[in-house]
């Protein structure tokens, strides 16, 4: 999970709030058991000092009795529950003073107040004794915090379908478009799920539809493609005979283009990947270009592998080869191959636009009618297929079109 996520940020929210409410209970209480302390102690001391006024003498029964009106203090005759509560009881506070002294006890969950002077004893128990609610602020919070886990469940459940939306749509990002995120929930994830899903599905039949329609295409070129090269063949040798045949192979190989094409964009990747020598897939490009040794001049380590699909990447570079060919200004193209790149140099003028221009299908330079056509557009996707990239400078007065960090096979 990373800290962006909204998984992230939600499990940090619902932390941040369980914190804070363990703090303000650990606060309230403190503030509550302070106050109760105070409250007692208050209630006390008024009692005990005006018991000890009475039994000194200080103060008349009558005016005992009206001030401790109110407080529900029953005195403990029985000597000998007097003696049991003095000796077990917990001593929370006391104070002494000259007329006497007060303690608060703790028996058997009830408050007894001891009062004491120089001639006489009295333990006074309260029986309008609250509690401490130590127990029920516990229960309370205990309820807040089931409350907050319970809510922080049910809303990571709420979003899962997000998560399993967002693996779907890596995997179609990637290609993969064999995916399905449809949910039965009724909520604002899945209705966007179910619309994605909904998108992938007619996206694939779309892409049938094209794949269907380009293939019988290309079967039915190649029956009179075929045919005319062999009637082409039948002719006697002669300069007209060797055009048509020069034409009829480069139609094959325009077949083929397609077909590497309809391949890499229909989502399908590539298919055959093993290693190769570069040296062989320069051959194979160089007699699919159909151009003669004197105009080509290769520089490389015949010990390159790459690990790549054969068909796909030598026609990738026979691409590259035509177009380095066709637009210098000696018709001839050098190719520096190194392990970390494969450079394709022609003497000629710097491209009028960025190359990401020219990566586009039949785009053409203003006031002129000469288009690229496929060729960059074949290249380029092929190479991403690849996870190489594809780049180009000037340097002077050359053009260099370059295939880089390629992955060589030691």
């Amino acid at each position: 999970m990373t800290k962006s996520s909204i998984f992230y940020s939600i499990t940090f929210i619902f932390s941040l709030s369980i914190i804070s409410i363990f703090l303000a209970l650990l606060f309230l209480l403190e503030y509550d058991k302070q106050t109760y302390t105070e409250k007692l102690n208050t209630k006390y001391s008024i009692i005990a000092r005006a018991t000890l006024f009475h039994l000194n003498n200080f103060i008349t029964n009558e005016e005992l009795k009206k001030q401790v009106q109110g407080y529900q203090m029953r005195e403990i005759t029985d000597k000998e529950m007097q003696n049991i509560i003095i000796k077990n009881a917990q001593i929370i506070q006391k104070i002494s003073d000259r007329i006497g002294t007060s303690a608060i006890l703790r028996y058997d969950n009830s408050h007894y107040l001891h009062i004491e002077t120089k001639y006489s004893s009295l333990l006074l128990k309260d029986e309008d004794f609250q509690p401490y609610r130590y127990d029920l602020i516990k229960v309370i919070f205990g309820i807040v915090f089931a409350i907050i886990i319970i809510a922080y469940i049910l809303t990571i459940r709420k979003l899962k379908p997000l998560r399993k939306l967002k693996r779907q749509m890596d995997r179609f990002a990637k290609g993969d478009l064999d995916i399905n995120c449809k949910t039965d929930g009724e909520d604002e994830i899945s209705q966007v799920a179910n619309s994605f899903h909904n998108a992938v599905e007619q996206i694939n039949k779309l892409n049938h539809s094209r794949q269907l329609f380009l293939r019988n295409i290309m079967h039915e070129l190649k029956t009179p493609i075929t045919k005319g090269r062999i009637s082409a063949e039948m002719l006697e040798n002669g300069k007209q005979r060797d055009r048509l045949i020069g034409t009829f192979e480069k139609l094959e190989l325009l077949i083929n283009e397609f077909a590497s094409i309809e391949q890499i964009t229909s989502g399908e990747g590539l298919k055959n990947v093993k290693p190769y020598r570069l040296v062989d897939m320069l051959d194979e490009s160089i007699d699919l270009a159909m151009i003669s040794p004197s105009q080509i001049e290769i520089e490389l380590d015949d010990e390159i592998i790459l690990n790549v699909d054969f068909r796909l990447f030598t026609t990738a570079m026979k691409n590259v080869i035509d177009n380095g060919i066709k637009y210098s200004i000696d018709q001839t193209i050098k190719i520096i191959a190194t392990k970390e790149k494969i450079s394709f140099v022609s003497q000629g003028k710097p491209l009028k636009y960025d190359l990401e221009y020219y990566l586009e299908p039949f785009v053409q330079e203003k006031n002129s009618h000469q288009s690229f056509g496929l060729g960059l557009y074949i290249v380029y996707h092929i190479i991403k297929a690849h996870h190489i990239i594809f780049t180009y400078e000037h340097k002077d007065g050359y053009n260099y079109f370059n295939f880089e960090k390629i992955e060589t096979l030691e």
